[in-house]
């Protein structure tokens, strides 16, 4: 299929709270206040909504091949994930294709948010200028029952008013974006067979 499918890939890593925080909190929200600031309502992609039985790594490929953005959600952990460093080298490599986050043109096609740290993270990495969401990076679900969780949504819908901007700024689809290969993926142990 060419073209774009989806408007925004969300990268992040599943180790630490920052997965419970994407699908307890910032995905639905981010959703609603897409739907709130353009019609029809822009598409993310997200590992989650996968159908069962497909071949996982050539999903994710292809769907970030079909993204027009690419949100990042930034935790040490990120950078020690080879899946995040092959989605961002992808995204990176079509940056560079097009010229992108360079000296003539500093925007690019990831959109960097904070989740926690930043410390930690490689040198170079920290070249590119992020939203901070570690004020608001509550993974619990409670989080929605206190006053601060209106802050969230004031967050989530000023980042969805940058992203729409952004996304109407995105080239036309290539049917020739790279791609880094991802790594292979892990392999499940084969369960024992009982002894009886």
């Amino acid at each position: 299929m060419s073209g774009y499918k989806y408007d925004f890939f969300i990268s992040y890593c599943r180790h630490g709270s920052v997965q419970r925080w994407l699908l307890n909190h910032f995905l639905d929200k981010l959703r609603e206040c897409l739907a709130d600031q353009y019609a029809p309502t822009p598409t993310v992609y997200v590992d989650r909504s996968m159908e069962r039985g497909v071949h996982w790594p050539s999903n994710l490929q292809d769907a970030l091949r079909h993204s027009k953005i690419m949100i990042q959600l930034l935790t040490p952990q990120y950078y020690e994930s080879r899946w995040c460093m092959a989605e961002q080298r992808s995204m990176r490599a079509r940056e560079e294709m097009l010229g992108l986050a360079s000296v003539e043109v500093s925007q690019g096609l990831i959109y960097p948010i904070l989740y926690s740290d930043s410390d930690n993270f490689p040198p170079e990495e920290k070249e590119r200028s992020w939203v901070n969401f570690k004020d608001v990076a509550h993974p619990d679900p409670v989080y929605q029952q206190s006053k601060k969780y209106l802050r969230f949504h004031t967050r989530v819908n000023q980042l969805a008013e940058d992203l729409v901007r952004l996304a109407k700024q995105a080239p036309p689809w290539q049917p020739d974006w790279p791609d880094v290969d991802p790594p292979q993926p892990p392999l499940m142990p084969p369960p024992q067979i009982p002894r009886f």
